[in-house]
């Protein structure tokens, strides 16, 4: 059926049985190409009835669905038109794991971020009725973004607004607090029934056109129906906001899902329709392990996931150490927001769970909560993803630098980062966070110096900031002796005889290497490799690059406000530089795809050193 659909105006006339079948085709068509390409599994099967339902509701474009975060967007994507690439799905010019503007006129927005959808959705349902437009916002919002402080903020303002704004929540954790004892069961049940709306609806109509006396009639009988509800329904945090609350409806069932979706229309309020779904629908192994099959790298579908390789990665090797140094230390504690797994401290939560505290979704929180721990004495280490830490800016200023505690950020996922996408590259935190007052940041190239780095940093009474790569250190042959320069630097042995030299850190110091053997005269050639990137040792950088006639800066961050920048103003048009950094947004794609998108090869980088002369 999916090769038939080319717009949502397509699945408009489906009967039930037609929808049900296509919902069992579109989770086999996200199985397939999740387990063999990689993605978020768990939510998109989870979400396939909805996203169905809101389509044969709502007339997308002009009624705009917005996914909060927007992992869980396959399902739209594949009645959006996109079934045909659909296969290309987070591979390099092919479908974006994302919503994506470029992509398609159905994607309202670039998403990857948590929170941002309800104020999103809430100015453009502001904007249609300013404009005369009857059209519908819709925002779906998993639970687990009910702990992003943004979705109160614009909860908080939502409230009694007269928009056509219906923000479906997607509950499949049982995270949002329930009502108790059975009576809540059956009223539930009636809320959601259509005849229980009809007869509401009906008996206020009738009230009302009862002469003199009907509209106090029907204000009586809506301050009993309160009476009633207050009597045995505790009021949700929705209601108590001031939002009209629909719910909680099953979100495998289409036709209570059609009924409820009426009901949200016909109040012409911001409205929330609350659904409950299972994470993973479908499939037995996501079922059973939801938190697991989450994000997924590509995996046999019989057997399910497997532990892994046993390969050691940054994240596995920051998790040992983090265990080893809790062992003898009782005042570290670790923190990470809703990234547990992600930043490998599941391990650490398991071994000492009194000092391990994930605040969920709340990156701003973690950071000054982290701070409140350091002033009360204890040594915190924050584990977040680059990308997410660019939320936490203000945090990092005012309430660590400025308060002068000691401070471990680890940020994981740094520099180039696959799949994903532009949301999620980690290539933003070095110009952002080198802005901060007394920070000192590290960028290590191998594990032994991430462990060296992680000591020097946790005995320090600074701010110190440790990035490093999703995966695993490279394995190359060194095209030249290196040198250690005490913990901040590293160079080839003859950089003071060098005509060029390749300055760098990081990961990336591998194709440094890998190009010099592709030069005629490689002994012309030296290698600088950074490992404490801010500030800059520019004394000792001067003394060792002063001889070069040429340098090339090779970084695998952003320009602009980038290390290769610094150092470029720090040389005053002395010496004839390139800097061959980040400009720009950089798209998804598996690694050597970026790489080579961002000309990060041996074969390149050779190629414009050779041009420099």
């Amino acid at each position: 059926m999916l090769e038939k659909i080319k717009s949502p105006q397509d699945i408009k006339q489906l009967s039930m049985q037609e929808t049900e079948m296509l919902c069992a085709e579109i989770r086999e068509v996200i199985l397939q190409t999740v387990s063999r390409n990689g993605g978020h599994l768990g939510s998109n099967l989870g979400i396939v009835e909805a996203t169905l339902a809101l389509h044969k509701k709502f007339n997308s474009p002009k009624d705009k669905i917005i996914f909060d975060v927007g992992h869980q967007c396959y399902p739209h994507k594949l009645l959006t038109g996109r079934y045909e690439k659909f296969s290309t799905l987070r591979t390099l010019n092919g479908v974006s794991g994302f919503p994506n503007r470029s992509e398609s006129e159905h994607d309202i927005l670039n998403e990857g971020h948590c929170g941002t959808s309800l104020s999103a959705a809430l100015g453009i349902a502001t904007a249609n009725k300013l404009r005369g437009s009857d059209a519908y916002t819709i925002a779906v919002v998993g639970d687990g973004a009910l702990t992003n402080g943004m979705i109160y903020e614009a909860l908080n303002n939502c409230a009694d607004k007269d928009l056509n704004l219906i923000i479906l929540i997607n509950d499949n954790e049982m995270s949002i607090s329930k009502n108790i004892g059975g009576l809540h069961a059956y009223l539930s049940r009636i809320r959601t029934s259509r005849k229980y709306f009809r007869l509401k609806r009906g008996m206020e109509k009738v009230l009302l056109h009862i002469p003199l006396i009907g509209r106090g009639l029907a204000v009586g009988f809506k301050h009993i129906k309160d009476f009633c509800k207050l009597l045995f329904v505790k009021n949700n945090i929705f209601e108590d906001l001031g939002i009209l609350y629909l719910g909680p409806v099953d979100g495998h069932n289409m036709k209570k899902l059609d009924i409820v979706l009426d009901e949200a229309i016909a109040k012409h309020k911001c409205c929330i329709v609350h659904m409950n779904t299972v994470k993973g629908k479908g499939y037995e192994h996501a079922e059973k392990e939801p938190d697991k099959y989450h994000g997924v790298s590509p995996f046999d579908r019989e057997q399910g996931i497997s532990q892994g390789s046993g390969t050691p990665t940054f994240t596995s090797v920051v998790s040992e150490m983090l265990c080893e140094k809790a062992q003898t230390d009782e005042r570290l504690c670790a923190i990470t927001a809703a990234m547990r797994d992600g930043t490998g401290l599941s391990t650490f939560a398991e071994k000492y769970p009194e000092r391990f505290f994930d605040v969920g979704i709340a990156e701003e929180h973690a950071v000054t909560y982290a701070a409140g721990l350091a002033r009360g004495g204890m040594k915190p280490v924050l584990a977040l993803y680059s990308t997410f830490a660019q939320r936490s800016y203000d945090q990092f200023l005012h309430d660590v630098a400025i308060q002068r505690l000691p401070f471990v950020l680890l940020l994981d996922r740094a520099g180039l980062v696959p799949g994903d996408g532009v949301t999620h590259q980690g290539i933003f935190d070095y110009p952002l966070l080198s802005s901060v007052p007394n920070v000192k940041i590290y960028s290590p190239e191998t594990y032994d110096e991430t462990r060296n780095i992680f000591e020097k940093a946790y005995a320090s009474e600074d701010f110190s900031v440790i990035r490093y790569p999703k995966g695993a250190q490279k394995q190359y042959s060194p095209a030249k002796k290196m040198i250690k320069y005490g913990d901040c630097l590293e160079y080839s042995e003859g950089i003071e005889k060098a005509d060029t030299v390749i300055v760098t850190y990081g990961r990336i110091t591998s194709v440094a290497h890998e190009a010099i053997v592709r030069l005629a005269e490689p002994q012309r050639i030296g290698i600088l490799k950074l490992v404490q990137i801010f500030p800059l040792d520019m004394e000792n950088i001067m003394s060792l690059i002063g001889n070069a006639k040429r340098i090339y800066f090779l970084e695998e961050g952003y320009r602009f406000g980038g290390v290769s920048e610094k150092l470029s103003s720090a040389l005053h048009g002395e010496k004839k530089v390139e800097i061959h950094a980040i400009e720009g947004f950089v798209e998804h794609g598996n690694m050597d795809e970026l790489f080579d998108f961002c000309g990060f090869t041996a074969e390149n980088v050779a190629k414009r050193i050779m041009d420099m002369k």
